[in-house]
């Protein structure tokens, strides 16, 4: 179909009447709209509308950092009173920070008073008293000596035995005795005491040599007894706890090794009445003289320092 000029002048002037009436906004970054007035139409000599921009608020700097701590401090509050194990509630403050080594022993001496009982023998009962005076030559290796003195006691299968069997049994006492001892420490640790106080301790081995005086003990106190001074290697370990830098609490089992010399069963007028021959014709058995030990030690120098490498 065919239009005539007129028809179409109408219809491009409708069509320009439909855009001046349309309204455009526009969204930029959430909050800054453009918009566009339809009113102002186009400027003078054919210019395009202004459009208008609106500025973002300023920040405030000091609010906001003030904001952000408020935060982090009550998601702290949340995690100590939210965060439990069991019953028991956990926080921050339950964490503990192990600390290093408190205790150095290299280049100081221990001395350590001790007292000792026999652990094995159901017949005599032997109690000591005596010290042991060690070096470290580093935090794990010493050397040192130790002495004690001896004091027995009979005890009850003594006095059965010779009842029910009309004799006494052949017994040994010790004396005294003393050895060359090396001391290692291959295990250190800590422990906490109602999970508040941490106790540190350690574990050593200790192998030495020495002598032990025995002394029989006669049957019939007609007869003399005799003495033996006996080649004692023994071997042992021990617990050691740490109550201060110059002071430590020790427990610990000792076996001391030997082949002891004991009366003869017999032994009368004619046999065996002297001390000489008594011993000459004596019977040998090994024993094994097991002890438990209890000692303080006290180390000196009292204090230390650590040293760390330029």
């Amino acid at each position: 179909m065919r239009r005539t000029p007129q028809a179409l002048i109408i219809a491009l002037a409708a069509g320009a009447a439909s855009l001046l009436g349309t309204q455009a906004s526009f969204a930029q970054d959430g909050d800054d709209e453009i918009e566009v007035d339809p009113e102002e139409g186009t400027g003078e000599g054919g210019e395009e509308p202004e459009i208008e921009i609106e500025e973002p608020p300023e920040g405030d700097l000091e609010a906001d950092t003030a904001s952000l701590e408020a935060e982090s401090s009550a998601a702290d509050e949340a995690v100590k009173v939210d965060a439990k194990v069991g019953d028991y509630k956990v926080s921050w403050q339950d964490i503990v920070t192990v600390i290093r080594k408190p205790f150095l022993k290299i280049r100081r001496w221990d001395l350590m008073p001790m007292l000792a009982t026999t652990m094995n023998d159901n017949m005599v009962r032997h109690v000591s008293a005596g010290a042991q005076l060690s070096y470290y030559l580093t935090d794990v290796l010493s050397v040192g000596v130790e002495g004690q003195y001896y004091s027995k006691s009979f005890r009850e299968p003594f006095d059965l035995v010779a009842r029910q069997a009309r004799r006494l049994p052949t017994i040994n006492q010790y004396n005294f005795s003393g050895a060359l001892n090396f001391h290692y420490v291959p295990v250190y640790g800590k422990f906490a005491i109602l999970d508040k106080n941490i106790v540190t301790w350690e574990t050593y081995f200790t192998a030495g040599l020495g002598i032990t005086q025995s002394e029989v003990v006669p049957r019939d106190p007609r007869f003399p007894g005799f003495t033996n001074l006996l080649i004692t290697p023994n071997v042992g370990a021990s617990m050691r706890f740490f109550l201060f830098k110059w002071m430590t609490v020790n427990v610990g089992i000792r076996d001391y090794l030997f082949v002891d010399k004991f009366e003869p069963v017999n032994r009368d007028a004619m046999t065996n009445a002297t001390a000489e021959d008594a011993k000459e014709n004596a019977d040998s058995a090994f024993i094994n003289n097991v002890m438990f030990q209890l000692g303080i030690s006290f180390w000196l120098p009292p204090t230390f320092e650590y040293t760390t490498f330029r």
